[in-house]
Formats: C-alpha cells, sequence, structure tokens
C-alpha cells in the first residue's frame, strides 16, 4: 500500500505538464490558490504551485533563493522591493512582454501604482494588488462638531480637528495617527513638490520646504492634542475605540473596510465613511503600497509565467480577488464593475489612487522609512523640533545611502531614474 500511495504521489508531482512556481506573501498567498484552478483549465498543459511566504520572513527567504540560485519562476513582491532586485540583476525586463501583450497595457492602471515597478525607465514588474492611506472618519462626530463636508486641505483639516476637539472634551481626540507607523507623516510628506530624496538618491531631502512643512502640521496636531501621542497596539482594540468615538480620523488602509462592517453593529454603519487625503492646498497625494508580479532572470519557463501574471492581471480575475481578499486592484476597468463601483466605502480609495506616487526608488528606502517613525516620533513628543527633525532625517538617510553614493560615482550600478525624471529629482 505504502508503494502505491508513493508512486501516486510522483505521479501527481510528475504529470507531464510544464511547473511553473510561484511565491506569494501573507494572505494572499493562501488565498491565491483558488484562482489557479480556472488558470490550469484555460492553460492544460501548464501546471502552478504555489508557495506561500510569511511576510515577516518573505525578504530574507528571497535573498537567500537569490544566492542560492532557487528563486521561483514568478513572484509577487513588495512594490518598495522592485528597485532592489533591479539592482541585483535579479529581474527580467518586461517591456518586450508588455508590447506582445494588448490586454495589459499601462493606461488603465492608475498612475502610480504602475510607476513603482519603472526602473530607470525599464518596467520591471506589473502591479497584483495597490495600496494607499486615507482617512476613515465619523461622519456623525463632524456633523455634531459644526463641520459640514470632509476637510480637502490641511487648513479646513486643522478647523475640523479643533472643533471635534472642543466637542468631545479632553479625555478624547480628534485624530488617530499611530506612532509606530511611518505611514501617517510619510503620506503628508510625499504631497510635497520636493522629492523626498534628492540627487538621484543620494542623500535625503527632508530639510526641503515642502517636507518641513509637512512636519510643521504633523508636529500641531499633537501639540493641540487633537491626536494621542500612542501607537494603535496601545489602543486596546482601535475599531471600538473608533465606535466609541475616542478619534474621528482614523488614517489607514482598504482592509479596514471590511473590519469596521464587521466589528462595529448595526446601528453604527451609517456612522462612518472614508475621505480622500487632505493637501495642504487641495485633495492630496499619498504613497502607492502593495504588491507587483516579476519574473525572475532565472526560470526556465517565462513563457508559461508570463501567462500566470497576464491572467491573474484580467480585470475580472482581480474583481474576484478583491472579493477573497479586499486588496485594492490596480486597474482602473476592474473598478467599472459593479463589486467596486457600488462600494461606497471604496470611492475614496478610487479616488485617491489616481494621485498615488511611488517611494522612492533606492533599495535602501525601508530602513529610511523606519527612521521616518522613530524621527516622527521624537518630533510628536516635543523631543526635537521641526528644523531638528528634518536635520536628523536628513543625517540619518545620508548615512544609509552612504554605500549608494559611492557605487554610483563609481558607476558601478545605474541611476534609478530615466534621464528627464533624474533632472527634476534632483530638483
Amino acid at each position: 500500500m505504502c508503494v502505491v500511495v508513493l508512486l501516486g504521489s510522483c505521479t501527481r508531482r510528475d504529470d507531464g505538464r510544464e511547473l511553473v512556481r510561484f511565491w506569494a506573501m501573507g494572505y494572499e498567498g493562501e488565498v491565491v490558490t483558488q484562482l489557479i484552478p480556472e488558470f490550469e483549465r484555460r492553460n492544460p498543459a501548464i501546471r502552478v504551485e504555489v508557495q506561500q511566504l510569511p511576510i515577516t520572513a518573505a525578504h530574507e527567504k528571497l535573498l537567500t533563493a537569490f544566492a542560492g540560485d532557487a528563486l521561483p519562476d514568478v513572484c509577487a513582491i513588495g512594490n518598495t522591493w522592485v528597485s532592489e532586485f533591479a539592482l541585483l540583476d535579479a529581474l527580467i525586463p518586461l517591456d518586450p512582454r508588455l508590447a506582445q501583450t494588448p490586454g495589459l497595457q499601462s493606461r488603465d492602471y492608475f498612475a502610480g501604482a504602475w510607476d513603482t515597478g519603472v526602473i530607470g525607465g525599464t518596467v520591471y514588474a506589473v502591479p497584483w494588488y495597490v495600496e494607499t492611506r486615507l482617512p476613515f472618519y465619523r461622519q456623525d462626530l463632524l456633523k455634531q462638531a459644526g463641520i459640514a463636508r470632509p476637510p480637502q486641505t490641511w487648513d479646513e483639516w486643522k478647523i475640523a480637528m479643533a472643533a471635534i476637539k472642543r466637542e468631545v472634551g479632553p479625555d478624547r481626540y480628534a485624530a488617530l495617527l499611530p506612532l509606530n507607523e511611518a505611514e501617517p507623516l510619510l503620506n503628508l510628506g510625499i504631497q510635497s513638490p520636493d522629492p523626498l530624496l534628492r540627487d538621484d538618491g543620494r542623500y535625503g531631502n527632508f530639510r526641503s520646504p515642502g517636507f518641513k512643512r509637512a512636519l510643521t502640521f504633523y508636529r500641531e496636531v499633537f501639540d493641540n492634542k487633537w491626536a494621542p501621542l500612542a501607537s494603535n497596539t496601545q489602543i486596546a482594540n482601535v475599531w471600538n475605540e473608533f465606535g466609541r468615538g475616542y478619534f474621528s480620523f482614523y488614517v489607514n488602509g482598504p482592509w479596514n473596510i471590511a473590519e469596521f462592517k464587521k466589528r462595529l453593529p448595526p446601528q453604527q454603519q451609517a456612522s462612518w465613511m472614508t475621505m480622500p487625503l487632505p493637501g495642504e492646498h487641495g485633495l492630496g497625494a499619498s504613497v502607492a503600497g502593495g504588491a507587483s508580479f516579476v519574473l525572475f532572470r532565472s526560470s526556465k519557463r517565462q513563457d508559461a509565467a508570463w501567462k500566470l501574471i497576464s491572467y491573474l492581471s484580467e480585470p475580472q480575475v482581480q474583481v474576484r480577488f478583491h472579493g477573497l481578499t479586499g486588496n485594492l486592484p490596480p486597474r482602473r476597468a476592474a473598478w467599472a464593475t459593479p463589486a467596486l463601483a457600488n462600494d461606497v466605502y471604496a470611492r475614496a480609495f478610487r479616488d485617491q489612487l489616481e494621485r498615488a506616487r511611488p517611494a522612492p526608488k533606492v533599495p535602501e528606502w525601508e530602513r529610511i522609512a523606519t527612521e521616518i517613525k522613530l524621527v516622527g516620533e521624537q518630533l510628536a513628543n516635543g523631543r526635537v523640533s521641526v528644523d531638528q527633525a528634518a536635520e536628523e532625517l536628513d543625517r540619518r538617510a545620508d548615512r544609509i545611502l552612504e554605500k549608494r553614493r559611492w557605487m554610483l560615482d563609481h558607476q558601478t550600478i545605474k541611476t534609478t531614474t530615466a534621464p528627464a525624471a533624474s533632472n527634476k529629482e534632483g530638483g
């Protein structure tokens, strides 16, 4: 019996079909298996093997696999990792394949999401899903405080937060900007016309006038006690606290749409809504996060792997994936379907994605983002001034980018931006 079972197992593993190995991170790696049977039905000569990577270990596992020549054929990686693996020459440029795939064109994608996969004018990644941050808000409490419509500018937002604070009193707040996350401050900073890094990513640019205005706004929120000096881990249950009015604005991602629908009682479902992120002079930009498909250069099955990417990028497949995960599709065509077009909570994200921008395309960016979080916490607590925070961020970023400067100056790596963009980036 053991021999029969083993033989049957081997037969299933080696059934004559071309094997495509696909790695995906987190919950998405589990859910995507539900979409694979339809792909295999359409492509009977291909079999897909999905491996789910833990989010916390995915980056290290990919680097280990690169070093050991054991990368999969296709992978969905974080958008901020694309520049790193392109620098390692681990990725295949996708422009020739895109030119031969009429159903997969950049014009249907949100520009900021698409641009995350473009390094030096070459496309290395195709967005799978996109996320960005914006405020969830209590529309009933805004109305109670005399605010007729959601704020669209920083000045309007400050007026709204001050009015809410007067209404709710000293023991409650207007907003929650978690101090253990870089995103609230980063999304304010990326609205500036000044780039976050300068000279093709050689140096930090946090002392620019635009970023210092973002730091000033951020500091003012805490100085006026419009937001608590707290991380979201210090609040027992952010959804319950939002429901009881401990704060009225909560800047966070699209996954919380499902959480608020699930966790708030039925009588409160009409009390909350989402809104685009206010900007300095109008509706503001935000960071385009999410994950993108890449083809690894070491793959021996690139044609079959590209078919898988093309299938998972189809608008209807993206809509189904959204229904399974809550992740937002990066293609506008997917948003035209009733499932998304009729979702009142998702509309603000659709609007926000038109203004989303990629984070700086340097492999060191995630380390720099960690420093933004740490210095932002010092600023909120009043341990440093705005000028000191900007200077410290530049100092920390410049230290992190030291090796990059040496490599660029000695021409051991290529620049990460196209020539025209490089001039703009240098400011």
